[in-house]
């Protein structure tokens, strides 16, 4: 309407030339405007900067975390130069409840830990300069005694603000005192082999007892301490927090709540990613301000934040373990060999691992027992928390995925959901895929309950930063023939029978997208659950490269890339010519990725997963020559996320400088724009 009354009048005009101009000045008016709207709903909403210590290197407890004085300014002095827009905690819930919005590139600041030298160094000038901060505080430091335990040593406590000077930051309406937590800030022993783990979101391991801390202990034990924190900042500060730093920014959906129902709204994390207008305040990303980062440092991360891009955006190289591999029944070599796979990590320059948090020691593909504590499957061993803690703070990777089946669980025989299996049919014709494993109906109620239990378990037992689904996620053409599954046919208005539904082409459509979407929902929701414990989980799936190359394969699987695309943030493609029996392998991978990048979209969330084994007869390695140099064809074609299967641990295999040159290709890091 407004465009109609501002342009009516113009027809006014007789000169031409003149109305051409306007047209011309209209246009470009209309193409600003669009600009800035597209802007404001692409662009990080809130820019959050975590400091620790503002000292020179030689003065701080942690040098790597310290920004000295100097370059502190010079931020500040560049943020202030650059448009952005210092606010406050009050600004933030401001928004938030929608009655006044942050401006155009809003910085909020915050420091942890409660540093002296914040207090000398940074205040003064956030005084000068009127900046809001946040300071959060871990209140055990706070103690008036000479010494500190500060995570595991003695420092004097005049390296720490006191009570007086966090009063008198509070007092000047210029700074939040947040809650760093009482006494979490610490590593407590989280597994039997004795590693430190954060304390807010460990299960404890009581070598006493030699067990784990039940759930309720755990929660028990956090909540006190975050109800005391909340108490001692009450009563020297003068108000109770309303902002917690979750300790090494690790945090879980009961810690979340424990700190909501204490006031505690808005919670900082060190999460990668843009806050957006859906970021939600107890999961506020923050940029971490290291000693070494230079002003055009800064600019590229807040421009990466503005980008808003996905974890897609980063290339990902996975190294695909088999922890069966790493057991052994003696401790000792069980270590040795622990010890192998962290320098095969590193020498490979992979930044991804998928680890495999089940044992099949008959390499039927089915689980026969589990290397994590849990309620239904036996325990092989206590080791998937142990393997994965030391790859993530041993090794260069940045994302770890427990690797676990979804239906594929021999159950023991005693429990009622053991019986609860697939029914495969038999057929006459050879145009069809079985895989042969034991899976449990997702049709069964009690099989899906006994399988999300299992997943709860695996949940408390380690912390991880996504989860793949194994091959199993798949029912051929002939299943399932269950009772459980006929009973939901019926309800799905098809008929309760596999053949009549085979002997029409219209139902067999149906029936197979119904297959299709119970199987990725079922997936879904048991990523759900991961997620209390694992907030930031991304989802991963195997997915047969015949479904990628022939639409007919979704019958056969009961698996689709345009499904798969959808609902899973990536889908590892078993890009394997030698399994499949492709008579040319480089006219496979061309087939493939063609199809992959005919999909909008599709190439940065599809991992191609090639194969390190030629399983046809006496399964012998594929020459890693040939590997990397699939790598690098691959990369050449445009893929960005490439792995491979299986990491021939004891063989050596692939070349660990041969993948390395490969990967090294193609950057860990997505291009600023």
């Amino acid at each position: 309407m407004w465009m109609r009354s501002f342009i009516e009048p113009m027809m006014l005009f007789r000169n031409k030339r003149l109305l051409a101009i306007l047209l011309m000045l209209l246009s470009a008016w209309v193409g600003m405007v669009g600009s800035s709207v597209a802007y404001a709903a692409t662009s990080e909403k809130l820019t959050v900067l975590s400091y620790h210590e503002i000292a020179n290197a030689d003065q701080a407890l942690i040098p790597e975390y310290a920004v000295t004085p100097t370059m502190f300014v010079r931020q500040i002095d560049w943020l202030r130069n650059n448009g952005y827009h210092f606010v406050s905690i009050d600004d933030v819930l401001a928004d938030e409840s929608h009655k006044a919005p942050l401006p155009d590139k809003a910085v909020l600041i915050t420091f942890d830990d409660g540093y002296r030298s914040v207090y000398d160094s940074a205040w003064p000038i956030l005084k000068m300069f009127n900046i809001p901060a946040v300071v959060a505080v871990v209140c055990s430091w706070e103690d008036d005694k000479a010494q500190v335990n500060f995570d595991g040593k003695e420092i004097p406590r005049s390296k720490l603000m006191s009570w007086q000077q966090l009063r008198e930051l509070s007092d000047s309406g210029l700074v939040e005192i947040g809650s760093h937590s009482f006494d979490l800030h610490k590593g407590i022993q989280g597994n039997p082999q004795g590693n430190l783990q954060p304390a807010a979101i460990t299960r404890q391991w009581l070598a006493t007892s030699k067990r784990y801390e039940d759930e309720a202990q755990y929660r028990q034990r956090v909540a006190a301490d975050l109800k005391r924190s909340s108490a001692e900042i009450a009563n020297h500060i003068g108000r109770a927090p309303r902002v917690i730093a979750w300790p090494y920014g690790r945090y879980n959906t009961p810690l979340r709540d424990m700190a909501a129902k204490l006031g505690m709204k808005v919670g900082l994390t060190l999460d990668d990613g843009a806050n957006m207008a859906d970021t939600p305040l107890w999961g506020l990303r923050r940029i971490l301000v290291e000693h070494d980062m230079q002003l055009w440092d800064l600019n590229r991360e807040i421009t990466i934040r503005n980008q808003n891009l996905s974890e897609n955006s980063w290339p990902k190289k996975i190294m695909h373990v088999d922890l069966d591999y790493v057991y052994d029944p003696d401790p000792a070599q069980q270590e040795r060999n622990l010890g192998h796979l962290l320098e095969r990590i590193t020498a490979t320059g992979v930044n991804t691992v998928y680890l495999q948090a089940f044992s099949d020691p008959d390499a039927d593909g089915a689980a026969d027992a589990v290397y994590f504590p849990n309620r239904h499957m036996p325990v092989r061993a206590d080791l998937f928390n142990r393997v994965a803690w030391q790859i993530r703070t041993r090794t260069p990777v940045k994302r770890l995925y427990a690797w676990m089946p979804m239906l594929a669980w021999v159950l023991p025989a005693q429990l009622a959901a053991a019986k609860d299996q697939v029914v495969t049919l038999p057929s006459e014709k050879s145009d069809h895929v079985n895989m042969g494993y034991k899976r449990l109906s997702p049709f069964s109620p009690r099989a899906r309950q006994t399988i999300r239990e299992i997943y709860e378990d695996l949940a408390s037992a380690a912390p991880f930063e996504g989860v793949l689904f194994h091959d199993d996620v798949t029912l051929s053409d002939y299943e399932d023939a269950s009772d459980f599954a006929l009973q939901t046919y019926r309800q799905w208005g098809l008929p309760a029978s596999i053949a009549a539904i085979r002997a029409n082409d219209d139902l067999l459509g149906r029936w197979t997208i119904l297959k299709i979407n119970t199987l990725d929902n079922f997936a879904l929701e048991l990523a759900t659950v991961l997620k209390v414990r694992q907030p930031q989980l991304k989802t991963a799936r195997n997915l047969y490269a015949r479904v990628a190359l022939s639409p007919k394969a979704e019958v056969w699987y009961s698996q689709a890339l345009e499904n798969s695309l959808v609902n899973y943030d990536f889908t590892a493609v078993m890009a394997m010519p030698y399994m499949e029996n492709a008579a040319d392998p480089a006219v496979f991978y061309r087939d493939l990725v063609e199809r992959i990048k005919s999909r909008p979209g599709a190439i940065d969330k599809v991992v191609i997963e090639l194969q390190t084994v030629d399983w046809r007869g006496t399964s012998k390695p594929i020459p890693s020559e040939e590997i990397a140099a699939t790598i690098s064809n691959l990369y050449n074609m445009g893929v960005q996320h490439v792995g491979y299967y299986p990491e021939m641990l004891f063989d050596n295999h692939p070349n660990a400088a041969l993948i390395r040159k490969a990967l090294s290709a193609k950057a860990n890091e997505p291009a600023v724009h």
